[in-house]
C-alpha cells in the first residue's frame, strides 16, 4: 500500500447517482459526508476544510492531505457502493437498493 506515485497527493472525490431519485442522492450524499468527516478527523489542525461543487446529479469534493496520503487512501474506495435497506414508507416493507458510483483522482501541480 502506498507503494503509488501519487498517493501521498490531495484527492478529489466524486459521486455520481444514475438515477435521479431522493434515496439515491441521499445515498451519494452520504458517502461524501464519510469522506469528508474522515478527512476532517485526519487532519483537525488545517482550517481550510473541503471545497465543494455540485452538479446536477455529481457531487465533486476536494479533500486536502497531501501529507497524510489522502488519495492513497481513498482509491480504495472507487468504484459502485450499494446501500440495501428495508423502506420505513413501504407498507410490503420490501427492500430498496441505491446504488452511488465514486471516483478519486489525485490533486496534481502543474
Amino acid at each position: 500500500m502506498f507503494s503509488g506515485k501519487m498517493d501521498s497527493a490531495d484527492a478529489f472525490t466524486s459521486t455520481s447517482n444514475r438515477r435521479r431519485r431522493h434515496r439515491a442522492e441521499d445515498w451519494a450524499e452520504m458517502l461524501l459526508r464519510m469522506y469528508l468527516r474522515w478527512a476532517e478527523a485526519r487532519l483537525e489542525d488545517r482550517a481550510d476544510g473541503s471545497q465543494r461543487r455540485r452538479r446536477g446529479r455529481h457531487q465533486v469534493r476536494h479533500l486536502p492531505g497531501g501529507g497524510d496520503y489522502a488519495y492513497g487512501w481513498l482509491k480504495t474506495e472507487i468504484g459502485v457502493h450499494r446501500l440495501v435497506r428495508r423502506s420505513p414508507f413501504d407498507s410490503d416493507n420490501r427492500r430498496h437498493t441505491s446504488f452511488t458510483s465514486v471516483f478519486v483522482s489525485p490533486e496534481v501541480d502543474d
